[in-house]
């Protein structure tokens, strides 16, 4: 049994094949997109992070290189210790010299002239030198040269630059077509939103100016919404319109579909081998806890198939790692607890007010609403009831040691009946009808939040596998 999602494997000859999101036609999709831009382009991947970009363009990238096409794979992340994107950008060219001549040792030294004549470095110290008029009344006294000798050394840095730029993409474009058999170079770029702002910025800016060359095609797997943020921080406005800022350098733009819903958590629930403990011979033959599988799936489906992947693999590993505090023969109740396991990683605060036992019942329920709001619909209404009911009266057996009378509600004074005491927004007959019905006042009547809180905190023995 395993708590941690690893890495899907990609197979060579079949890279798609345990892909559980049915995304092959997507990267196909892509593929021919490439096919009918030869001159190459700058293609972004849009989607947030947790979503399954970097195993999609992993199984694409292997695709491209079983139809013929030469790929580079480079996560920025891992690389931002450089300070230059340049450096290592050309270091990655060397993966695809096969043929072995002096086309490449040409594009190292063009980049290296790039590199000297501006590199980050230099350029800042270029610019303090003529911001600060201190430093340039020193440069001045102390070389005897003059304001006009000055200013013709910078037309003549400005003139080096220019030719090196176009010494290295004429060498560049020429490798690449010795190098990739008359298809484009696809250099794939990952986790861009992730790295340093000013890293960020820097790659695309030098994307755009030394790299535009025909046969290049740069796929960027990115959080447009991060990167955007990085982009207003570097420049230290909020008023920049980073969408537009990045059309400058994003020809086409792409999103992944989101997958079936359902479809990720079926796969997870199978992963994490869930069946081990709900289908257990010794838990199956209790009565009243048969049926505590298709309640955890549905309540799942409707709470947890609305998160990215990563989250959904977060939540459902700890969930998995909890149930083994529970006995074969406990009460689960699976709405609650796959709630309570879902506000622990999504929602802590939230979650952390429950453990406190710091908020008033109604202050509970209006937190509850505002959260599940969102998921509510017509055939997910009783499930959401359920939740509702076990937790404000778990809670309030939880805040509550000693009560002769419910907050929830009361029996009425001229009948037979139940009053609700406190109304309910998802639907307060329902909710009522829970709170009064005999297996929740006799076989739930004193559990308490806590009883499913300190086996979500880990903190009970394991009992079960």
């Amino acid at each position: 049994m395993t708590y941690k999602h690893t890495e899907i494997d990609i197979i060579s000859e079949s890279p798609f094949q345990n892909c559980k999101l049915g995304r092959q036609n997507y990267a196909n999709i892509l593929t021919s997109i490439v096919e009918s831009f030869p001159e190459g382009f700058v293609l972004a991947i849009n989607n947030k992070w947790g979503t399954g970009k970097t195993t999609f363009v992993k199984m694409w990238e292997q695709t491209l290189k079983n139809s013929g096409y030469k790929t580079i794979y480079f996560n920025a992340w891992e690389n931002d210790f450089e300070d230059n994107p340049l450096t290592a950008f050309v270091a990655e060219l060397q993966v695809i010299d096969k043929k072995g001549d002096d086309k490449f040792n040409t594009v190292v030294k063009n980049a290296a002239l790039i590199a000297k004549n501006v590199a980050p470095g230099l350029l800042k110290a270029i610019v303090n030198k003529y911001i600060d008029s201190e430093t340039l009344t020193e440069a001045i006294s102390n070389t005897s040269k003059s304001v006009l000798e000055i200013f013709e050394e910078d037309v003549k840095e400005y003139s080096k630059r220019k030719e090196s730029i176009s010494k290295f993409k004429k060498s560049l474009s020429e490798f690449v077509a010795n190098e990739s058999n008359e298809k484009q170079l696809i250099f794939i770029i990952d986790e861009l939103d992730r790295c340093r702002p000013n890293y960020a910025v820097l790659l695309l800016e030098q994307i755009k100016h030394f790299f535009s060359v025909p046969n290049i095609v740069f796929i960027l797997s990115i959080d447009k919404e991060q990167l955007g943020n990085a982009i207003r921080g570097v420049y230290g406005s909020e008023k920049i319109d980073a969408n537009e800022y990045l059309r400058r350098f994003i020809d086409i733009e792409y999103s992944i579909p989101e997958p079936e819903k359902g479809k990720f958590f079926d796969y997870l629930y199978n992963y994490f081998e869930f069946d081990n403990f709900f289908r257990a011979p010794q838990r199956n033959s209790y009565h009243g806890l048969q049926y505590d599988m298709d309640d955890f799936k549905e309540t799942s489906k409707a709470l947890i198939s609305s998160l990215t992947l990563r989250q959904q693999e977060k939540v459902l590993s700890h969930t998995r790692m909890a149930l083994r505090a529970f006995d074969y023969n406990s009460y689960l109740l699976p709405p609650i607890f796959i709630f309570l396991s879902y506000i622990k990683s999504i929602r802590p605060d939230f979650y952390t007010t429950l453990s406190d036992k710091s908020a008033t019942i109604k202050d509970v329920q209006d937190e509850f609403y505002k959260i599940v709001k969102p998921f509510i619909t017509e055939d997910t209404k009783v499930i959401f009831s359920k939740i509702e009911a076990y937790l404000l009266r778990f809670y309030e057996n939880d805040k509550s040691q000693f009560r002769n009378s419910s907050e929830l509600f009361e029996k009425s004074q001229t009948s037979n009946e139940h009053l609700l005491k406190i109304e309910s927004k998802i639907d307060s007959n329902m909710l009522l009808r829970i709170l009064t019905n005999d297996r929740f006042n006799f076989d739930y009547r004193d559990l308490k939040l806590s009883y499913f809180l300190n086996r979500l905190n880990l903190t009970d023995t394991i009992k079960t596998s």
